[in-house]
């Protein structure tokens, strides 16, 4: 992943994002933003309070942003991965990257699939 860099990809879509409350879990990952992306329509965004969840199977599309990242440790401890999280590979303009996915998670879909926090 990562074409080359040695690095693997991850695509984040709440509380790691810039501006929010653990994007600094992202330097301890030795972490560089590369975009802000939507996945295709195929998910549901759940809002869990404090943050949010994804769930395959929906028709939503998921705003976030991808990064490089060069250990994926610190972000698989805040993640609860994979207890909480489970990953899954997407595809994204930057080549494969892990997308943290909570299948069984009950709550309120957000239609717009964008999460922002302190909503």
């Amino acid at each position: 992943m990562g074409k080359g860099s040695g690095k693997t990809l991850v695509f984040v879509y709440g509380t790691l994002k810039r501006g929010h409350p653990n994007h600094h879990v992202l330097a301890q990952a030795d972490s560089s933003f590369l975009m802000a992306w939507a996945t295709s329509a195929e998910y549901e965004m759940i809002d869990l309070g404090p943050f949010p969840a994804v769930r395959e199977g929906g028709g939503t599309a998921i705003c976030g942003e991808i990064y490089a990242v060069g250990d994926l440790a610190p972000i698989d401890r805040l993640e609860g991965y994979p207890v909480l999280y489970d990953r899954r590979l997407i595809e994204t303009p930057c080549g494969q990257a892990w997308l943290y996915v909570m299948n069984d998670a009950l709550g309120e879909v957000i239609p717009s699939g964008e999460w922002a926090y302190g909503r």
